[in-house]
């Protein structure tokens, strides 16, 4: 049976773990969903921290809970059925009011498939206010950025133009432990609105911002706006009490 590692290099200061890519991870075409993608980082950013001391129980505790704020994504070749892959994360300079996070995600023969970055916020269970960056004191924040070849997290506008495309209405099992939508399962959401012309091409960004919970029983009205050529998506969710989330998908 094989094993698969996990640790830290880099002097601690990147966080690293080999995985496979499985059946279940994957969409129609055999590779890696987008769902699967949101679901992979988030959880080694969790690691990460819970393998420096700063699991989500230690957190709760404080009355801490760390939330995803923004994702972007640079895809140079999606991981595969069957794949074995690393995948590498590591915290670097903080903003004002978000943490910031890399990802990479590379062949077993150092091939580069995926970078990535992300931002998080820290808020206070209670309020759901944020706390500041420089409050957020838990560890010794990083001091230094590193050049990425994706986009830089940003503002994502939906155009004028877009068009209502879908409903759908939060069940029990879109649910974590926060009492929201789970961040990964926009992916479904996005997947199921795409056209065929990106979601069975091969999709060479993705960005993700997440704005306001959707809660149980909530309805999620999607929106979408299109590029002629059928390589570029928008996609928002909204509810009663305004914007989800908000994501842009492009199509090499």
């Amino acid at each position: 049976m094989k094993t698969y590692s996990q640790g830290f290099i880099d002097d601690k200061n990147t966080f690293k773990t080999e995985t496979h890519i499985y059946f279940s991870q994957c969409s129609k075409n055999k590779v890696l969903s987008l769902t699967e993608l949101l679901r992979l980082t988030s959880d080694i950013a969790v690691e990460d921290y819970a393998n420096r001391g700063i699991s989500r129980e230690f957190l709760a505790e404080r009355n801490i809970a760390i939330l995803v704020s923004r994702n972007s994504f640079k895809i140079h070749k999606m991981p595969k059925e069957n794949q074995d892959v690393i995948v590498l994360t590591r915290e670097e300079k903080p903003e004002a009011f978000q943490l910031v996070r890399s990802y990479e995600f590379v062949s077993m023969d150092g091939e580069s498939l995926i970078s990535g970055l992300s931002t998080w916020i820290a808020v206070d269970i209670q309020s759901r206010k944020i706390i500041p960056s420089k409050n957020f004191t838990l560890r010794e924040a990083p001091d230094v950025s590193f050049e990425h070849d994706c986009k830089m997290p940003a503002r994502i506008t939906l155009g004028e133009e877009a068009k209502e495309l879908a409903h759908r209405v939060v069940g029990y099992s879109d649910l974590d432990s926060n009492g929201h939508v789970n961040n990964s399962r926009y992916g479904n959401y996005i997947t199921d609105v795409l056209p065929m012309s990106i979601i069975e091409g091969e999709i060479a960004e993705f960005r993700i911002n997440y704005s306001k919970e959707a809660l149980l029983g909530e309805e999620i009205t999607l929106y979408g706006s299109f590029s002629s050529d059928g390589k570029s998506a928008t996609v928002a969710g909204k509810t009663a009490n305004g914007t989800s989330f908000e994501a842009q998908v492009i199509a090499r």
